[in-house]
């Protein structure tokens, strides 16, 4: 499986406005091959700014190589550069083959 990342750094102020744009976004992520899980996590405040990071599960690296190079990839992010920045700087992506797991079981309490 193959983790996929990207940390934004959104000012102060600006996180309201960066959780609109992903809850009324469309994705076309469900649409795509390999395709597991997205998660959008809200993170540390700093002086000035909210870390964010969105997180992607797939099936292997290809499935995520896949959807990086399809249409679906250009609809979802049409929106991307919309308005004034409420970024400090560029996305930070990441990422990661998963090399090993662990799940809690049913008979742990």
């Amino acid at each position: 499986m193959f983790i996929a990342m990207n940390r934004f750094q959104v000012k102060t102020g600006s996180e309201q406005t960066f959780e609109t744009i992903w809850a009324t976004r469309e994705s076309y992520l469900s649409e795509m091959p390999g395709f597991i899980e997205f998660h959008l996590l809200r993170g540390p405040v700093a002086e000035d700014h909210t870390l964010y990071s969105t997180h992607t599960l797939w099936a292997d690296k290809a499935a995520f190589e896949n959807w990086t190079k399809s249409e679906q990839f250009r609809k979802a992010h049409v929106r991307a550069d919309a308005g004034p920045s409420i970024y400090l700087g560029h996305p930070k992506f990441e990422g990661f083959d998963i090399i090993q797991t662990e799940r809690k079981t049913s008979a742990a309490a």
